[in-house]
């Protein structure tokens, strides 16, 4: 029989009680929070869309499935507020920062990132004990890039007077192949810590 040793069995009772306590979700909430902001500034600006192509939704992916849903959605809603208030959060665009920053171009995107991260965290939870960690990660972090990709083309069409079509085309559709390798990266990395925790 295999036995865990005591020392990592300490940190993932650590991990754990800290999920369970307010000051615990507090403090994962600012620390995810903050794991977006850095993950955003990773960014390649793209000539034919006014969207650039970041690493922030695949934080807010991972954020999702290692959190709770309520703190999860916590996280990403102190990253709105902190971008509210100028700090230097948002991938940079050259554009205006502070609330302005969240009438631009990319505010369906980033509005959608709390409910995005919440509806990963609940879907790979209801599905983990039916699948494999890795397959009810990819079905999480599908679903969440479903809700980001579609609330990011509509607010597109709205503040770019564009039909839908076009907008999917600028806004979700350039995109796809990019997605799919966050979201194999971010159930990768979940089913990685799941393994070791376990181990």
């Amino acid at each position: 029989m295999h036995l865990a040793n005591p020392s990592q069995t300490r940190r993932v009772l650590a991990l754990d009680s800290a999920s369970q306590t307010v000051p615990g979700r507090i403090f994962l909430a600012i620390a995810a929070s903050a794991l977006v902001a850095v993950a955003a500034h990773v960014s390649l600006p793209l000539p034919f869309t006014p969207v650039p192509l970041t690493l922030g939704n695949a934080a807010v992916l991972l954020v999702g499935l290692m959190l709770g849903p309520a703190t999860a959605f916590g996280a990403l809603v102190l990253y709105l507020v902190e971008g509210a208030m100028g700090l230097p959060v948002f991938t940079p665009t050259g554009g205006p920062i502070g609330i302005a920053h969240l009438l631009g171009p990319n505010a369906g995107y980033l509005f959608a990132y709390p409910a995005a991260a919440a509806i990963a965290s609940a879907v790979v939870r209801n599905l983990k004990f039916t699948a494999s960690r890795f397959t009810a990660a990819v079905l999480a972090c599908s679903a969440a890039t479903v809700v980001i990709l579609s609330a990011g083309s509509a607010w597109l069409a709205v503040w770019m007077h564009l039909n839908l079509v076009t907008a999917l085309k600028l806004g979700a559709i350039p995109f796809l192949a990019a997605e799919a390798l966050k979201i194999a990266a971010a159930a990768g990395i979940y089913a990685g810590i799941e393994r070791w925790k376990r181990a």
